[in-house]
């Protein structure tokens, strides 16, 4: 075949696009791809229920090659093959061959080809999809409270979602699923990739697979196998629609969707990996390299070269795409930093990339959220990434197991323990970490727990790593986890070392939820959910990392202390004025020690201060919080502070406490349900009282400026 004229197809944009010409007909489309590294391109193309045809691109604009091809409609499978030298599109095979795929395909098909192995085509997609009434939540930062979800684990085993769409987005849609979310009150679900994935070739046989699908094959097209049965089995259009619906239903719950993207390597693997699409169009330039040699800052074998104006250009791209096509609220960027080195793979928080993102016109109005490291030389970056963007924070993550966990376990084997500095500043919002960028506590996005790592429950019941059932000897996965498992390693039936491992969970639950920031919640964590001690599950598609929603007395008890606690979180924001925290002067934290008494420089670093007591809230608020952390392992009585906002100000008279929470244990309601909420009855304690706080413990006062 051959085009219709060099004259009229164009650079840009890029990937298989409707030709605006209406001479033409709507099945000729512009084809444009970044193709540096080849003389020539081949387009292949096969319309629905027809054969496969071939044309060649006529021209070449900057390493882009172009034309106008007609006789492609919508749902055509399609790739592109480096053309023979003589300027012909050749001879070639598409169901013998992998053909290139297109690195702005809106959708990858997969077949078994005619030798028995599976091919990728990229499809032509349309984008017609009726939204109705759904629009963006838009959640302030400071009233966010994310929930880290995986599309399929979430819902595979929920018994009240029907089990043809279980595991699937229209599962993750479903009015039982979205029940839950709004009860726990979670206002955006962040999810793991659903871009385009494939497994690794050292999976292949092994009878796993990539579950978490940390390996991008295509950053336009959707995963196709979180789409239901159904779905699939209509063809591409349903599946882009399932997701779509899933979106719309969310959002009409008032609960935001932020995407885990994966733009810092490719499922091409390391250098001499098979050419799926980035390598045979350009390898030199898609990835990274110096001397001929693959610069490897992921640990996956490669890494986009982000130092190239068209890679960046592409993950812009994909970016808007999900925006504007499927109506995302945010991004969480897999190991940023490697997106964010410069043409001497160094990072700089005034990367194009960077700055780009967080100043586009589309993508600014969006969360910007980095993992702000990678495995190369200087990749720990947390607090170092510009304004517009939040940062991961792991050292929020490392403070508050240290001192719930690891600390209390060397105190009870006699050994030494950290002092509560790197608490306080946690709680605070890490000024340390993020005030030099200029940015406020809501740059930090705090969490205890994620899908890398030991779950919440794991993190109480377990010493050591264990993760054999992923077949490598139990070398993968972090050993430095700051747990402990209460004197018995995993399973156990003595209630009392089951007592604290749950109240240790609800502590580390209660301080995610009260510090400054916007928290993030590992789905499952709310319900108590164990991976048997696997702390890097990636590979298990299976109960080891589903969401078990038997709901257990147990499992009910974690629930009912997650609400409550945002409950809580949310009671207080909505009496402090909308710039707080942001904005200096209109947020202040005070802190005081056991005896009530403000704390000291030489108190924050003396180790055997474990009650840190911290006073919250805004000059211009309605209430101020008050929290009690008995970090240590005795009972202590402790000395409610003086409030000094009443101190500053004659005319305002001082009221007493009244305790909303403690993480002690819960109530049993009249119905037998485990509940934090305690009676109207709970008698208020007034400004230098004491009261017992038990050792692993957090209590929650309310200190409010209208009547008693």
């Amino acid at each position: 075949m051959s085009t219709l004229g060099t004259a009229l197809s164009r650079r840009f944009p890029l990937g298989v696009t409707a030709h605006s010409g209406q001479q033409h007909g709507r099945d000729t489309v512009n084809v444009a791809v970044y193709a540096p590294a080849l003389e020539r391109v081949v387009l292949c193309f096969q319309p629905p229920g027809r054969d496969w045809k071939a044309v060649l691109l006529p021209d070449m604009t900057d390493g882009v090659h172009h034309g106008l091809v007609s006789g492609l409609p919508v749902g055509s499978r399609y790739g592109f093959h480096a053309g023979p030298p003589d300027g012909t599109a050749g001879n070639i095979d598409p169901e013998m061959v992998q053909l290139l795929l297109d690195p702005y395909g809106r959708f990858i098909d997969e077949a078994t080809g005619a030798d028995g192995t599976v091919k990728y085509a990229s499809v032509r997609m349309q984008s017609n999809f009726d939204w109705g009434e759904a629009r963006s939540p838009r959640t302030a930062g400071r009233n966010t409270v994310m929930y880290e979800a995986h599309v399929r684990g979430q819902t595979i085993l929920h018994p009240g979602i029907p089990e043809e769409i279980r595991g699937s987005y229209a599962g993750m849609a479903h009015p039982a699923m979205i029940r839950h979310l709004q009860e726990l009150g979670v206002t955006a679900v962040e999810l793991l990739p659903i871009h385009f994935h494939i497994d690794e070739p050292h999976l292949h046989g092994t009878g796993m697979h990539n579950y978490w699908g940390y390996n991008t094959l295509g950053y336009f097209a959707p995963h196709v196998a979180y789409a239901s049965a159904g779905a699939r089995e209509r063809g591409p259009q349903a599946v882009q629609d399932e997701l779509k619906g899933m979106v719309k239903l969310l959002h009409l719950a008032g609960i935001e969707v932020i995407l885990d993207v994966v733009y810092n390597h490719t499922a091409e693997g390391g250098q001499g990996g098979p050419a799926l699409s980035w390598r045979g169009l350009g390898e030199e330039q898609y990835y990274r390299m110096r001397d001929g040699r693959y610069v490897d800052t992921t640990g996956c074998g490669n890494t986009l070269n982000f130092g190239n104006p068209h890679v960046i250009k592409m993950a812009m791209d994909s970016l808007r795409h999900w925006v504007e096509e499927f109506h995302i609220d945010g991004f969480r960027f897999d190991l940023a930093v490697s997106l964010a080195r410069d043409g001497a793979h160094e990072f700089t928080n005034q990367h194009p990339f960077l700055l780009a993102a967080a100043t586009d016109g589309v993508l600014a109005s969006t969360k910007l959220i980095a993992e702000p490291w990678d495995v190369g030389y200087g990749g720990w970056q947390t607090g170092n990434f510009p304004t517009g963007w939040s940062d991961w924070n792991d050292s929020f993550r490392d403070s508050v197991r240290e001192v719930w966990l690891s600390d209390r376990a060397a105190t009870f084997d006699g050994h030494h323990q950290g002092s509560l500095a790197k608490f306080g500043d946690a709680l605070g919002g890490s000024a340390g970490l993020f005030a030099k960028s200029g940015r406020s506590p809501m740059a930090s996005v705090n969490l205890v727990t994620a899908h890398d790592g030991f779950t919440l429950a794991d993190l109480t019941a377990y010493n050591e790593k264990h993760n054999a059932d992923n077949q490598e000897g139990n070398r993968d996965g972090h050993g430095d986890n700051r747990s402990w498992n209460h004197g018995v390693e995993g399973i156990t039936n003595d209630p009392s070392i089951l007592a604290q491992r749950a109240r240790s969970a609800r502590n580390m639950m209660a301080t995610l939820l009260l510090a400054q920031g916007m928290p993030l919640i590992c789905a499952g964590d709310e319900m108590g959910r164990s991976q048997g001690g696997n702390n890097n599950a990636y590979c298990q598609d299976n109960e080891i990392a589903w969401l078990d929603w038997s709901m257990d007395l147990e499992a009910q008890t974690m629930l009912a202390a997650t609400k409550r606690l945002v409950q809580i979180r949310r009671d207080f924001l909505s009496e402090q004025p909308s710039s707080f925290p942001m904005r200096g002067g209109e947020s202040f934290i005070h802190w005081f020690g056991a005896d009530g008494q403000l704390m000291t420089p030489e108190r924050w670093t003396n180790p055997h201060e474990r009650v840190l007591t911290m006073l919250m809230g805004s000059p211009n608020g309605k209430v101020d919080g008050l929290v009690v952390f008995n970090t240590g392992i005795t009972d202590e009585l402790v000395t409610l502070p003086a409030n000094p906002r009443f101190a500053a100000d004659a005319s305002t008279m001082p009221h007493p406490y009244k305790l909303r929470m403690t993480t002690a244990g819960p109530y049993v309601n009249d119905d037998g349900v485990p509940t934090f909420r305690l009676s109207r009855a709970v008698p208020r304690v007034g400004a230098g009282e004491a009261v017992p706080v038990e050792a692993n413990t957090v209590q929650i006062y309310r200190n409010g400026l209208g009547p008693a």
